[in-house]
C-alpha cells in the first residue's frame, strides 16, 4: 500500500494511492493514528500536490557513511557502528519543492536515500522487533552542505539548512529491501547507484541501535545512507533520487534570493 499527504484546493489530507485508476482514496484522518477509514471521496492524482508525506513532530535521524563505497569516497571506511546524527525536522520539503542554496556554502551536494518513517513509540528496540515500529519507507535526499561540513568538524550546520531533507514521494507500507535499487540523477545524468541489499549497517540494527539511545516517537524519519557518487549541486539543477517500490523524488535547486 501507498499512503500520500496532499493539498487539493484548500484542503491537505491523506489518501492511499490507487495507481489503477491513477487516483487517491481519500482518507479521514493521518492513518498512522487513526488507521485507513475511507472519506469516500476520490481525487485524480493529476489535480492533487503531493506534499511531504510526513513531517517529523520530534526529529529526522540520519546514519552516515553506510555504504562502503561511499565512505571510501569520503576518505574513510565505513564504521563499525551506526555513525548517527540529526537533522531538524524544519529542513523537510516535499515533492517538487526547491532546495535552496544557503550563500554560506560553495558546496552543496546530493545524497538520495531510503528512509523509514517510525508508527509508534520506540525505546531499546530489539533488531528482531523492528518491523513493528515500522509504518513504512519513503524517499530522501540528504542534501548536504560539503564545505561546511568539512569547515565545522561535526554536521549540524551542513546538514540542517531549511530544505536540506526533501522526503516523498509517498509512504509504502511495504518494501522489497533485498532485491531494491536506489539511483540519483541531476538533469537526466545518472550519478549515484546502489542496491538496498549493500547497507552496511542493516535497517533493523539502526533502528535497535538508534532506539538505544533516544526514544523514535510516531513520524519520526531515519534517513539510512546514501551510495557512492554524491555530488554538487548548482542553480537550475533538477536532482530525481528513485528507489524501486517507491517512485521518484523530484527537487528544483535555487540559489537564494
Amino acid at each position: 500500500m501507498k499512503i500520500a499527504r496532499f493539498s487539493h484546493g484548500e484542503t491537505i489530507a491523506f489518501g492511499i494511492v490507487d495507481e489503477e485508476e491513477h487516483d487517491l482514496v481519500v482518507l479521514k484522518s493521518d492513518p498512522m493514528f487513526a488507521g485507513y477509514d475511507p472519506t469516500g471521496e476520490r481525487v485524480p492524482l493529476r489535480e492533487a500536490k503531493l506534499l511531504a508525506p510526513v513531517i517529523p513532530r520530534s526529529k529526522v535521524v540520519a546514519v552516515g557513511k553506510n555504504y562502503r563505497e561511499h565512505a571510501e569516497e569520503m576518505g574513510g571506511e565505513a564504521p563499525a557502528e551506526p555513525l548517527l546524527f540529526l537533522k531538524p525536522n524544519t529542513s523537510v520539503i516535499g515533492p517538487g519543492d526547491a532546495i535552496v542554496l544557503p550563500p554560506q556554502s560553495e558546496r552543496v551536494e546530493h545524497e538520495g536515500e531510503v528512509a523509514v518513517v517510525i508508527g509508534r513509540i520506540a525505546k531499546n528496540v530489539a533488531e528482531t522487533s523492528a518491523s513493528d515500529v515500522i509504518f513504512g519507507y519513503t524517499i530522501a535526499n540528504d542534501v548536504t552542505a560539503r564545505d561546511l561540513q568539512k569547515r565545522d568538524g561535526q554536521w549540524t550546520r551542513a546538514k540542517g539548512f531549511d530544505t536540506f531533507c526533501p522526503l516523498g514521494p509517498v509512504i509504502a507500507t511495504d518494501l522489497d529491501l533485498d532485491g531494491g535499487t536506489i539511483e540519483t540523477s541531476v538533469n537526466g545524468t545518472r550519478r549515484q547507484e546502489g542496491r538496498l541489499a549493500d547497507m552496511v549497517h542493516t535497517i533493523p540494527a539502526i533502528i535497535a541501535y538508534a532506539s538505544s539511545v533516544f526514544t523514535l516517537l510516531p513520524g519520526d524519519v531515519i534517513l539510512t545512507g546514501t551510495p557512492a557518487g554524491v555530488g554538487p549541486l548548482v542553480d537550475g539543477d533538477t536532482v530525481e533520487v528513485s528507489v524501486s517500490g517507491l517512485g521518484t523524488l523530484a527537487n528544483p535547486v535555487r540559489a537564494a534570493s
